[in-house]
């Protein structure tokens, strides 16, 4: 094919504390991220998502960027502070009402809600009182709060999104100790991951036993870089397949089949936490779908390559580097980006087949694609060349993906706006959207204008590039 199949999900993503602000408008309760970023030195300049981009308070201009892209659809995430303040118990209406008008402004625009139920910004309370997500209630506690996002929403809402990422809550909050809540260890990451896994099945249970009337689906999102063999060697082979694992792994395995990969069950032991039977049956087949947010590629082999010694290995290994003894790398002739992230479209490709493989061709939607880009003034943002290339060439390896016979149903841009980058503040810029500093008006760039021709012509266009 030279497109797309028909019926294919165009959009753009956001998330809530990336750009609502609003921080504590109307009723709504701290979060981690508040907390965090209250923090001198944590974040890049010290920036603070207390405004962000004001979609709290201009979601409709919002909308209108996306009617103006062409996007068939919108992922973004939910607040759960903002609409339960203390992340459990009583329910803030004002967030409710906000989120119902968002979602009723993308309907009447022909926009498909796609919701993420947990894009990090964990109700502080929790935090403070269970220790979040190291504390097994919490999983309770998110399944009683997406309950509320269903019986709300679900009636409009068919696409939904549990968590978004729980590796880098896992690992890069919980780890490395680099995000929000800020903590650092060798064990704890394998906890949170587990209790955000259980939180996952306990939510899809809610959906599936009480909401079967609203006729939606419910997956998933997991982040996931290509890990490409450095050599052709057995050694390197291996390597790149653990290295897979450790990361989309284990949080694919799980709701997939049920249980984690043998290999870090094997090399964990008692580290890693176990599901009961019990557990096990919830989890498994627990996703309709895989959400998979990609940016990257690195080369994966068995020992340090000649000329890397081994201080030198990069982190975000897909689990803590120490427990995989796998080696990370680059070719110095790749591009990168702004965030010095390489530019490989190929890996996408790969890794799209890699997914299908594993998991029998399950559908897979990528929720998330894009890149930063170095765009100190307006003049630099509306001439954003290097984004262009950068949806052209991914894009195209996925529709590669497509004719080789992998289930890709769905394509979101990260992001439609510039926004709040976590550690990195306002200083990394991912949107096709620039929103300008001090006025936030909204201003498309060039990119947004090469996506509208990607979406209008369903990929078509991919071929006169």
């Amino acid at each position: 094919m030279n497109k797309f199949p028909e019926g294919f999900v165009w959009g753009a993503a956001t998330a809530s504390y990336q750009i609502e602000g609003g921080y504590n408008a109307d009723g709504k309760g701290p979060c981690i991220w508040d907390a965090y970023t209250s923090i001198p030195g944590k974040i890049q300049n010290n920036d603070r998502g207390n405004v962000a981009c004001d979609s709290y308070h201009r979601y409709k201009e919002d909308i209108s960027m996306l009617k103006e892209l062409g996007a068939n659809a919108y992922r973004f995430s939910i607040s759960w502070p903002r609409t339960m303040p203390t992340g459990r118990g009583e329910i803030n209406q004002a967030g409710i009402d906000y989120y119902n008008n968002l979602i009723d402004g993308l309907l009447a625009n022909g926009i498909t809600p796609w919701v993420t139920l947990y894009h990090w910004d964990l109700p502080l309370a929790l935090q403070m009182e269970l220790d979040g997500w190291l504390n097994r209630d919490t999983a309770e506690y998110f399944a009683a709060y997406a309950d509320i996002c269903f019986e709300n929403f679900g009636d409009r809402v068919k696409n939904w999104i549990t968590f978004n990422e729980p590796w880098c809550t896992a690992v890069l909050g919980n780890g490395l100790g680099v995000f929000a809540p800020g903590r650092t260890s060798a064990d704890e990451p394998y906890i949170v991951a587990h209790h955000q896994l259980l939180g996952h099945g306990l939510a899809v249970q809610v959906y599936r036993s009480k909401y079967k009337d609203q006729n939606g689906v419910i997956g998933i999102t997991n982040n996931c870089d290509w890990r490409e063999p450095l050599t052709d060697s057995r050694e390197d082979r291996d390597a790149a397949q653990r290295a897979l694992e450790f990361f989309f792994g284990w949080f694919t395995d799980p709701v997939v089949f049920g249980k984690y990969p043998d290999v870090m069950i094997e090399r964990l032991g008692g580290r890693l936490p176990q599901f009961t039977d019990e557990e096990k049956a919830m989890m498994a087949g627990s996703t309709d779908f895989l959400g998979l947010n990609h940016y990257t590629t690195l080369f994966a082999s068995a020992k340090p390559p000649e000329g890397i010694e081994e201080t030198d290995n990069l982190a975000g290994n897909g689990g803590l580097s120490e427990d995989q003894d796998v080696f990370l790398s680059a070719d110095p002739a790749w591009k990168r980006t702004f965030k010095e992230w390489n530019v490989v479209p190929w890996g996408m490709r790969k890794l799209l087949k890699w997914i299908a493989e594993r998991y029998d061709n399950a559908p897979i939607y990528v929720t998330e694609n894009g890149c930063a880009c170095n765009e100190p003034d307006r003049a630099a943002a509306e001439n954003d060349d290097f984004r262009c290339d950068f949806f052209t060439s991914y894009i195209s390896e996925g529709l590669a993906a497509v004719n080789e016979g992998v289930n890709l149903k769905g394509y979101f841009a990260w992001s439609l706006l510039d926004n709040f980058e976590w550690c990195d503040g306002y200083s990394q810029r991912f949107g096709i959207v620039r929103c300008e500093p001090g006025s936030l008006e909204r201003i498309p760039k060039k990119s947004f204008y090469c996506l509208r021709d990607i979406f209008s012509s369903n990929g078509e266009c991919l071929g006169n590039n």
